[in-house]
């Protein structure tokens, strides 16, 4: 006999909302990356892993029971249509963490310098859409990392403020070349993750203390809230263009 709670649990209960799709996670050895790779295993996704050091993403694969693994740099393209072009099955979706935090004064980086970092976070999108024309099955998206907190004109932040306003007219007009396939941004101020700590140093723990005293939230972002909304981006099959923030007000407050 089936009891009224039991009816109630079963009708809340839901399907995986990746079950049968193929995640690729280009830059996911740690961070964002690994952890949009986590949660897409937990919604019944397969996922493939990229990085530029093979030995980093060993464990990674393991724990998640990845489909396979590829070392390389994405930001040169033939490496990445390289790699793109030897996938045997299709995919689904591709979260993109890869590339250099684009840091620095406009004016005193060298030429070549103030170049690659302009074009870097700008052409990169570029060439991942060229390379999974034909591989990624639509309604699935591509899905690229903006920034919030730096979308101001800031000395010392020319470089990566350019960037953060110039990426979503960037993300909208690939979702237009590239449908059905769909193309989004998630955008987070700062996330306490390996990559950050290296960045700060010392000045990592002053900084989670005055962001969990002046945030909205009253907490530091990790790389979970991050991945949560890049997973919800690849299960909502309506949203295309779209740069989402996940920075806890940050934005709001400095």
């Amino acid at each position: 006999m089936t009891t009224t709670a039991d009816t109630s649990s079963s009708s809340i209960r839901r399907e995986p909302g990746l079950l049968g799709q193929t995640v690729v996670v280009i830059g996911g050895s740690s961070g964002i990356g690994l952890e949009t790779a986590r949660q897409a295993r937990a919604e019944g996704a397969e996922v493939i892993l990229t990085g530029r050091n093979a030995e980093r993403l060993e464990q990674p694969a393991r724990e998640l029971g990845a489909l396979s693994t590829a070392a390389f740099d994405a930001t040169h393209p033939d490496a990445l249509a390289h790699f793109f072009n030897s996938l045997q099955a299709p995919i689904d979706h591709v979260m993109v963490t890869a590339g250099d935090p684009p840091y620095g004064n406009l004016l005193e980086a060298s030429p070549a310098e103030a170049r690659r970092l302009l074009t870097g976070r700008l052409v990169l999108p570029v060439d991942v859409a060229r390379a999974v024309i034909g591989k990624v099955r639509p309604p699935g998206c591509l899905i690229f990392m903006g920034a919030t907190g730096h979308r101001h004109p800031r000395l010392g932040e020319g470089i990566i403020s350019t960037i953060s306003v110039a990426t979503p007219t960037l993300i909208a007009n690939l979702a237009l070349e590239l449908a059905p396939v769909r193309v989004n941004q998630v955008a987070p101020g700062f996330v306490d993750t390996r990559l950050s700590a290296s960045l700060l140093g010392e000045d990592l723990d002053a900084r989670r203390n005055e962001l969990r005293a002046t945030l909205p939230i009253g907490r530091v972002v990790g790389p979970a809230d991050v991945a949560a909304l890049a997973v919800h981006l690849m299960i909502n099959t309506a949203v295309t263009g779209a740069t989402y923030d996940v920075d806890g007000g940050q934005q709001f407050v400095e």
